[in-house]
């Protein structure tokens, strides 16, 4: 398995060919399907937004096999996400773990609208997930960028992305273990819809 610092500079790579209109299209066969049965080895761990324009493999230019993916609405950290990365941390040694958030995110803008006025008969399912993402921008509320909406979606999205990596450092033992012994780094990174380039934050 590949070290998390080449694992962070293929994915930069990746993210340049996306951005260029050069991604690698591999050709999805029965050989290709074959050669994937025995084993996976992804080469890096996402949590990423379900948002259906943030496709990971796309983004990072990546293909069949490459990336270990979970998806959900605001890229938050609950016991199920947590469990999918211990598992492919210790079962392929994966090195680097990206939570990736992206601008605009439609989760933290419910999150945003839900501090302003509460939503009545919101599903409890929907609920769920804003009360994972507002403790990380309630104290937005009210500062300079509140003035301004967009500047306070800007920096909701990007504190929503540290919460759910420090979540991720500190709320699990595995994975705590596996950072103190620099077997893996977890990091976060924001896709920006306008331009296809995404930011990593360390």
């Amino acid at each position: 398995m590949i070290s998390a610092e080449d694992a962070l500079v293929r994915l930069k790579e990746g993210n340049v060919r996306f951005r260029a209109g050069e991604s690698q299209h591999i050709e999805i066969d029965a050989i290709v399907r074959a050669q994937m049965v025995p084993e996976q080895t992804p080469f890096a761990i996402i949590l990423g937004c379900s948002d259906s324009r943030v496709p990971a493999e796309l983004v990072f230019g990546q293909g069949i096999g490459d990336l270990f993916v979970i998806r959900v609405a605001g890229n938050i950290v609950a016991p199920s996400q947590i469990g999918s990365i211990e598992f492919a941390a210790e079962k392929f040694g994966t090195r680097l773990v990206v939570v990736l958030g992206h601008s605009k995110c439609g989760a933290v803008e419910a999150t945003i609208q839900e501090l302003a006025q509460t939503t009545e008969n919101r599903s409890p399912n929907l609920s769920a997930i804003v009360d994972r993402i507002q403790p990380s921008i309630e104290s937005l509320i009210g500062s300079e960028a509140d003035s301004n909406p967009e500047k306070l979606l800007e920096s909701a999205v990007r504190a929503n992305i540290q919460a759910s990596v420090d979540n991720l450092k500190h709320g699990s033992g595995i994975l705590e273990f596996l950072v103190a012994n620099h077997d893996l780094i977890i990091t976060g990174a924001e896709y920006c819809l306008e331009s296809g380039t995404v930011e990593f934050f360390e």
